[in-house]
């Protein structure tokens, strides 16, 4: 087993994604959020990552690749406001 450092990470093991760039995983906008999946997919941590997720009803955010809202897993989140009148 090992045994985490001083900055809560195990020696010999990379941080996961989210601890490199954690603005991503809590963005307002679509395409930061994409993103945020992408770098969730290589994470070894991926399932349990939801798994917690889910178990806390996170409100919000990219979980173990996947996005949450309200606690639960959504295909894909809108971006804030109103829809582009053009986009009908």
């Amino acid at each position: 087993m090992r045994r985490p450092t001083s900055d809560g990470q195990c020696e010999g093991v990379p941080p996961p994604p989210c601890s490199q760039e954690p603005h991503l995983f809590f963005a307002e906008h679509p395409a930061a959020l994409n993103r945020a999946r992408e770098l969730c997919a290589a994470c070894p941590l991926l399932a349990e990552c939801l798994a917690g997720a889910l178990e806390r009803q996170e409100p919000h955010g990219v979980w173990g690749g996947q996005i949450l809202v309200q606690g639960q897993v959504v295909a894909h989140k809108r971006g804030r406001g109103r829809p582009r009148k053009d986009a009908a």
